[in-house]
């Protein structure tokens, strides 16, 4: 068996993973900007329950993907 890739598959595994607003919080259901990615699975949260949680989450997450300075930019645009 063989395996082929093409140039795009390679791009779009390199590019850095962007929430989006289909992205919810798993707390309250509002937009998320925090992915943290436990062992057993990954949970979204909105800037308020990430800050909430992060201190109890920080020592087991295996990683903590933070957009929430996302926030900042749209208001001053």
């Amino acid at each position: 068996m063989t395996q082929i890739s093409t140039d795009d598959a390679i791009d779009t595994l390199d590019a850095p993973y962007t929430l989006t607003a289909f992205d919810r919080c798993d707390s309250c259901g509002a937009q998320a900007y925090i992915k943290v990615t436990m062992a057993s699975g990954e949970l979204l949260f909105c800037a308020h329950h990430g800050a909430k949680f992060k201190e109890k989450l920080s020592a087991t997450a295996l990683n903590w993907h933070d957009e929430s300075a996302r926030l900042l930019e749209d208001s001053r645009a």
